[in-house]
């Protein structure tokens, strides 16, 4: 009775080990959890939303237009953006209309800021070329903006301007909280 207790106890021990391995694997390689800080990503992401985000996406593929990213924005803070330009693109906003490679790109995820703003436009007319002093994003490197256009220190800026791709985190996948939202 006495050996049967102890192998009982030994295969719990056992399972709660091997379930405690898999969790640290899947958080360190495979999945992480983020909390949005700030407004910069709204409507889109709250200040504080907890988000999900898949760290291996980017090993098997390449991050697409629209696509919402974490990434390595200084040596202590990520960042969350949304993916505007790839390597290659050109980018230019005129009149609050985004253009890629010269063609005009819908961004319906704007439309509630856009109808809110009293006057003027939601985001500065600029070029990559007046902004960088190129025309195109450079190969390894990403375009990145936050949705709330007026709020966000993105790409934009010079201390950001263009992201390498080695210091994006993954590609958010869920945004768990505030559940009621969950996406």
């Amino acid at each position: 009775m006495e050996n049967r207790l102890k192998n009982e106890l030994y295969s719990w021990l056992k399972a709660i080990v091997l379930g405690l391995v898999i969790a640290m694997i899947v958080k360190v390689f495979l999945f992480s959890s983020y909390i949005v800080e700030g407004k910069s990503m709204m409507p889109t992401l709250q200040d504080g939303n907890r988000l999900i985000v898949n760290k291996v996406n980017y090993d098997f593929s390449q991050p697409g237009h629209g696509d919402i990213v974490i990434f390595h924005a200084t040596p202590t803070d990520d960042y969350v953006k949304r993916v505007i330009g790839l390597p290659g693109d050109t980018i230019e906003y005129k009149n609050d209309q985004l253009y890629r490679n010269g063609k005009p790109v819908a961004e319906p995820y704007l439309d509630k800021y856009k109808t809110e703003i009293e006057s003027g436009f939601l985001t500065e007319d600029f070029t990559l070329k007046a902004l960088t002093g190129k025309t195109r994003v450079p190969k390894g490197k990403l375009w990145v903006m936050g949705d709330n256009r007026l709020k966000s220190s993105d790409s934009r800026k010079p201390w950001i301007g263009f992201v390498d791709q080695k210091e994006v985190v993954g590609k958010v996948s869920f945004r768990l909280n505030p559940f009621t939202d969950f996406k």
